[in-house]
């Protein structure tokens, strides 16, 4: 009955320092519109103006976390990243003069929104949609649109 009594005490001690009380982290400022998206780049009625068909591009936060992003085109479109104003509550995103990371031009971009569950990925499936109107100061004058919709990391719907 002894035995029984402390192998018990012992399992109660063992299983309940197993209980951690971790702290929520939480998330960043700019959760609500950083993704990866796969997007075209077109130019008024013409689309995918390049031939580039989609392509991956990132949104997220920068490390003072407050209301400005980075919008990344991984190099893979017109070769930019730059920061952009980004308004949480109506989850719009833009920027003017902006400097390009990639090489020295500066990029405006306009009309950036996110479309909650208004695209439709490669699958058919419903996902989050974005949409920006962009100029580059080595193509001045020349808007350029990249739509697309969001990345879901299903192989079925990766470009």
């Amino acid at each position: 009955m002894k035995k029984m009594f402390l192998l018990s005490g012992f399992a109660i001690f063992l299983f309940s320092s197993c209980n951690k009380n971790l702290p929520d982290v939480g998330g960043t400022a700019a959760e609500k519109v950083a993704n990866e998206w796969w997007v075209t780049l077109d130019q008024g009625a013409q689309a995918d103006v390049f031939g580039l068909g989609h392509f991956k591009i990132a949104t997220y936060n920068t490390s003072a976390n407050n209301d400005t992003i980075w919008v990344d085109d991984l190099g893979k479109g017109w070769q930019v990243k730059f920061k952009a104003k980004a308004d949480y509550n109506n989850l719009t995103i833009a920027a003017s003069n902006a400097p390009n990371e990639y090489y020295p031009t500066t990029v405006n971009l306009t009309d950036g929104k996110i479309l909650l569950n208004a695209g439709h990925t490669k699958s058919g499936n419903v996902g989050d949609s974005i949409h920006m109107k962009l100029e580059f100061s080595d193509d001045p004058g020349t808007i350029y649109e990249m739509n697309g919709v969001a990345r879901t990391r299903f192989a079925e719907d990766d470009y």
